[in-house]
């Protein structure tokens, strides 16, 4: 009987899978087609446990099949962050008109990207202060004790080393290996190896004009190159997050999200302030924040629906460049750094949330030094997070062992992880294109008309 039940799921599902392809036969846009994905899978997973229970033995051998789609797709995202990364940051230095200017554009960048995780952090804390949590009251199940055990061993190679060692580990020794994605601080790695070939490609552009345009056209097409690779995975979004979205409702312990609603509902609370903050930065430059709103919003719901910024990458440079005037070499530079380096939600906003909710816990008294303490080691925390899933996680576990806090506890959110890390993500994102167009704005170099022009192209993942 079993059998038959999950198969009536399957064919269930795989309708749903031919009702998105239909729409995109009809051109519908990408944006509504991902919208429409969500809905249906938030929907279709509801209705699964609604029939058969969270514990049914149909419903773990039904996500199991339909989770080859949706973990599928998050391996298709992981596969393109590093080739993405890296070409991206190299095409930025290709791109680019004036060295000087750049540099100047880059560090303002950096700047801009750790100045807002710095906001973030403090915005965390006062969220988690205003609502009292406390990880000290919230019991563990076996799945959070799992987790306990995983983060405590991620962690212990962290403990092991002080701060300055840990900054040191995000140069790359061997950026080969980097590649692969096996050190923690790989992506950050990966970046600072791009970096060093791109001004090295300065460098022979000045003193070998010839070869140094042999290279740099050279780069320029495998980025072309990449960049299709990603429309392809890309293209498939709509059915990932159909098949990810049914597979979290439908394995969730909605008791669980109920305990700890508090906490999502003040990790929203922090989110929504950091958006209005980066609304407020943009205003202050003299830009028009309803428009920044308009033109950002799908790149931002690709982002809340993939739990990705790595993924989001080619429609965070493509939203600056033909919708807010941001040249091309600064949206790159932007997007690419805002990887991994000074993410508002993942490692800003998360990390201060838990060191504030699990300070009570250890007894440890939350004055003002640990405060000061908890933002710093949160901004410095905030270099070499990846942008896929389990990027927070790993902020989390630095700041939590640099301010001597059980990292154990931060196992106490695995039942709503993935509610709050859509948001995060979104918030990762939003950082980044904001500190491309602050850059850019500040610098002279923005087209104010394109950024004020009410009409523009659609974003696209099927070109």
């Amino acid at each position: 009987m079993d059998t038959l039940l999950i198969i009536i799921n399957l064919v269930v599902f795989a309708a749903l899978i031919g009702s998105l392809f239909f729409l995109n036969k009809k051109h519908i846009k990408f944006s509504y087609r991902v919208l429409i994905g969500l809905g249906i899978g938030l929907v279709f997973g509801a209705m699964l446990q609604l029939i058969y229970g969270t514990d049914s033995q149909v419903i773990t051998n039904t996500t199991d099949w339909i989770s080859m789609i949706g973990n599928g797709f998050v391996r298709l995202l992981q596969m393109i962050v590093m080739p993405l990364i890296f070409i991206s940051i190299l095409a930025a230095f290709a791109k680019m008109d004036v060295k000087e200017r750049f540099l100047k554009s880059g560090i303002k960048i950096i700047v801009i990207l750790l100045g807002t995780t710095a906001i973030a952090a403090t915005i965390g804390i006062i969220s988690a202060s205003a609502f009292n949590l406390d990880a000290s009251s919230i019991n563990l199940g076996d799945a959070e004790n799992d987790r306990a055990l995983s983060i405590e061993e991620t962690a212990s190679s962290v403990e092991d080393s002080t701060l300055p060692q840990q900054i040191v580990e995000l140069l790359p020794a061997n950026p080969f290996l980097d590649f692969t994605g096996d050190r923690a601080t790989s992506t950050i790695a990966v970046v600072i190896f791009a970096v060093f070939l791109g001004f090295s490609l300065v460098r022979l552009l000045r003193k070998k004009p010839d070869s140094g345009e042999s290279v740099r056209n050279g780069i320029l097409n495998i980025n072309d190159w990449v960049m299709e690779l990603v429309k392809i995975i890309l293209r498939l979004t709509p059915y990932g997050i159909l098949a990810i979205m049914t597979t979290t409702v439908a394995t969730s312990d909605f008791s669980a999200v109920v305990d700890l609603g508090l906490f999502v509902i003040a990790s929203y609370a922090a989110l929504i302030a950091m958006y209005i903050v980066h609304l407020i930065i943009l205003s202050v430059t003299g830009l028009n924040p309803v428009q920044y709103i308009k033109k950002s919003s799908e790149a931002l719901l690709f982002a809340f629906t993939s739990r990705s910024s790595a993924g989001t990458l080619p429609l965070n440079i493509q939203t600056q460049t033909t919708r807010l005037g941001v040249p091309a070499s600064v949206a790159n530079f932007s997007g690419s750094f805002g990887l991994s380096i000074g993410q508002n939600g993942c490692a800003g906003i998360y990390p201060a949330m838990l060191g504030i909710m699990i300070a009570p816990a250890a007894g440890v008294e939350v004055n003002a030094q640990f405060i000061i303490t908890l933002i710093a080691v949160t901004v410095i925390a905030s270099l070499g997070i990846a942008g896929v899933g389990g990027g927070a996680t790993f902020a989390a576990i630095i700041v939590l062992s640099t301010m001597n806090l059980p990292v154990a506890l931060a196992a106490v959110l695995i039942s709503v992880e993935p509610l709050i890390d859509m948001g995060r993500t979104a918030v990762n994102v939003s950082g980044s294109m904001v500190a491309g167009t602050v850059t850019s704005k500040t610098d002279g170099t923005l087209d104010k008309e394109l950024y004020n022009q009410k009409e523009f192209d659609e974003l696209t993942a099927d070109a």
